[in-house]
């Protein structure tokens, strides 16, 4: 199977085929409102407006599985992100990325993209110290560990890296634009 094989679903339920951004850089992202990584929106909507002419799509998919961080409605996180951070991308259905009912796109990301570790840094330290206090085993499995993990395909549907939200947004941006 392939990236395009998958379908998301927007907040009024109607499927997206990932097939309508074939020949495109996407960029897939599982967000939250109320998460210490919730301000990567901005980062996010500028590479949106900086690239999305030269064929960049963001796709963000709320999850409230980490910490209830996305406790709203769609409705209620889309009107958030739009007025918050002026988000333009397209925002779809909240869903699980992790357990029996996670999205079959998060599974197959996953296991085309493994963890493969916070990196350095406070926010890094932050993270592997509050995840092995819930799941001392977190280094040797895919699951999304948190809010803001990020999933940059090529324009040929190739998984080609995981960010994780400790990542420097300024890291991901530059990784975006090369694959333009």
């Amino acid at each position: 199977m392939s990236i395009y094989d998958y379908s998301v679903k927007t907040p009024k339920g109607e499927d997206i085929s990932l097939r309508q951004y074939e020949g495109k850089v996407i960029l897939i992202v599982n967000t939250a409102t109320g998460c210490g990584f919730t301000p990567q929106y901005k980062e996010l909507e500028d590479m949106y407006e900086k690239y999305h002419d030269k064929g960049l799509e963001i796709i963000d998919i709320p999850c409230n599985q980490f910490a209830g961080q996305t406790p709203g409605t769609d409705e209620e996180i889309h009107e958030f992100c739009t007025l918050k951070y002026n988000t333009q991308f397209p925002q779809m259905k909240k869903s699980d990325v992790n357990g029996e009912n996670a999205l079959p796109l998060f599974t197959y990301l996953k296991n085309e993209k493994g963890f493969e570790g916070f990196g350095k840094g406070p926010k890094a330290l932050m993270m592997s110290a509050m995840l092995k206090k819930s799941d001392k085993n977190y280094k040797n499995n895919p699951d999304i560990k948190w809010n803001f993990t990020k999933f940059a395909v090529d324009r040929n549907g190739n998984v080609v890296a995981r960010f994780e939200p400790t990542t420097d947004m300024a890291v991901v941006d530059r990784f975006v634009e090369s694959l333009l």
